[in-house]
Parts: structure tokens; C-alpha cells; sequence
């Protein structure tokens, strides 16, 4: 799913490219969300086999990546952000975790920022009510033992969430869970994917001895515009909804709710500040 930055997507697209040369039956679909900046064209233009699907509005990743999805009939489907690009050897060893695991569904490599920092948000935990005020608060990075999100532990293991920046996935186990859930716009609609297949019986891994790249926050930008701090904060609301909040009790559902929207406003406010702080 593509909405911008024509520079990005061409890194990423040439990243497939040459680490899939020799002979790979891969087919690379690339959908473009009302971008309006010349990438439908430029990848047109520069990588005509790719398969392009151009909306006239921007749909979202789930909507955009089911569209994707939808054209396929590999056994495989790999999600990869076009702020991401991977290296010649990054999808070996997830392909081989599949070919010798068939109970798991999803598998995820390690990520590095451009600094050659890791990423810890490659493998997570579920959120939950707890993580959430410990991360919001700072308290998590002050106490690592209360980390509940995104886990700085890079040893191979079967984890709750890989990120939706590159996910490998059995076509099976997906088409089962109903692809994404597209009442998420954007954010959190990997760890719900993540959840559903655990749900479905599956399991999901973490496997570092692949290697991919994300330039974290590059097609979204570093301050969230209002739109997107509203979908940030509605998919936290709607996880919560669908995974948390049956059998509990009503006050407590609704406080949590609360907590969330007035989270939104708090952020929506800061960006309003450091985008005037920016000029």
C-alpha cells in the first residue's frame, strides 16, 4: 500500500528486485491510495511488471492490502510497507521457518532502523490496559521489567505480534481469519490479524536470523496529522472492543474508552504545538 512519498516506494521496490534476480516467481502488487505526488506513475514508469491498483481516495492499509491480497494465489503473502526494504538474504530463513513449521502462520524477521538501531516493535506483546498506561506514562522505559509492548528481546521465539512494516504469511491461515479487518484505517490492524490467527490455532514467530529495514515513520511522517492520530486511537478503541472489553464489566470498559479519547485530544494538541514549533 502505497500514499506518497515516491522516493520510498522506488527504494523499496528496487530492494525486491534485486534480492529476487535469480529466476523468483514472486509477484509484486502495489496499490496506491490517492497518492497525488506521481508514484502511481513512477512505478508504472520504472517497475512496469509490478502489478498497480490505483483508488481514487485513500482506503487505508487494511482495505488497500486485502485489495492486494485478493489478486494472488501464492501459498505465501508477503506485507511490506514502502517505508521498508529488504536485503538479498531476508526472506530465506522465513521461508524455511514455513516449509518446516505448518503450525505457524506468520513470521516475522528483525528490523532495523537507517541507523542501524534495532526496532523492538518487530515482535510484541498484545496491548493490554496495564502495558498501555505504563507505555503512555513513560513508566516502561524507566522500569524494563513493566515493558509489556514492544519487547527488546531479539531471540527467536514464537511471540503474540510481528509488525504489519513485513509480515510473511500463509495464504491459508489468512484467508481463514478473513484477511484484515478493514474497519481499522490504520494502526493496530497487524496485532489484530496477529490475535485472530492465535485465536485460529496458529502460531506466530519472531525469526531475527532474517534481516529487513524500516525507515519507521516514513510515510506517515514524525507528527501524526490529526486524521491519522484519530485512526492511531480508534484502532486502540477497537482492539480493546473486540478483544478486551466482552465480559468485563460495563464502568470498567467505559473508563477505559475515556482514557483513550482523552488521550486522542492530548496528542492531537502536542502535534498542534510542535508542527508551530516546527515553522
Amino acid at each position: 500500500m502505497t500514499f506518497g512519498r515516491e522516493d520510498l516506494v522506488r527504494r523499496c521496490l528496487a530492494s525486491l528486485g534485486e534480492a529476487l534476480l535469480e529466476g523468483s516467481k514472486l509477484r509484486v502488487f502495489v496499490v496506491d491510495n490517492a497518492s497525488g505526488d506521481g508514484t502511481p506513475e513512477m512505478v508504472a514508469r520504472e517497475f512496469p511488471s509490478v502489478n498497480l491498483t490505483t483508488n481514487s481516495d485513500n482506503l487505508g492499509f487494511a482495505k488497500a492490502t486485502n485489495q492486494a491480497v485478493r489478486q494472488g494465489l501464492a501459498p505465501y503473502v508477503l506485507v511490506l510497507n514502502p517505508d521498508a526494504r529488504i536485503g538479498p538474504k531476508t526472506l530465506d530463513p522465513l521461508l524455511a521457518v514455513l516449509a518446516v513449521r505448518p503450525d505457524v502462520a506468520a513470521v516475522g524477521p528483525s528490523l532495523l532502523r537507517e541507523d542501524g538501531s534495532a526496532d523492538h516493535a518487530a515482535r510484541r506483546s498484545f496491548p493490554t490496559v496495564r502495558g498501555a498506561l505504563t507505555y503512555f506514562s513513560g513508566l516502561d522505559r524507566l522500569v524494563p521489567g513493566l515493558r509489556q509492548y514492544a519487547v527488546a528481546d531479539q531471540s527467536p521465539a514464537e511471540v503474540d505480534a510481528i509488525n504489519g512494516a513485513f509480515m510473511l504469511i500463509r495464504r491459508e491461515a489468512l484467508e481463514a481469519a478473513g484477511l484484515f479487518d478493514e474497519g481499522y484505517w490504520m494502526y493496530m490492524e497487524d496485532l489484530d490479524l496477529c490475535r485472530q490467527l492465535w485465536q485460529d490455532g496458529w502460531k506466530v514467530r519472531f525469526e531475527p536470523a532474517s534481516v529487513a529495514w524500516h525507515d519507521k515513520g516514513g510515510s506517515a511522517g514524525t507528527v501524526r496529522s490529526p486524521r491519522l492520530n484519530y485512526a492511531f486511537h480508534y484502532g486502540m478503541h477497537r482492539f480493546y472492543r473486540k478483544w478486551e472489553a466482552p465480559g468485563r464489566p460495563t464502568p470498567f470498559n467505559l473508563a477505559v474508552y475515556a482514557g483513550i479519547y482523552l488521550k486522542l485530544a492530548v496528542s492531537i494538541l502536542r502535534g498542534v504545538v510542535t508542527k508551530g514549533l516546527m515553522r
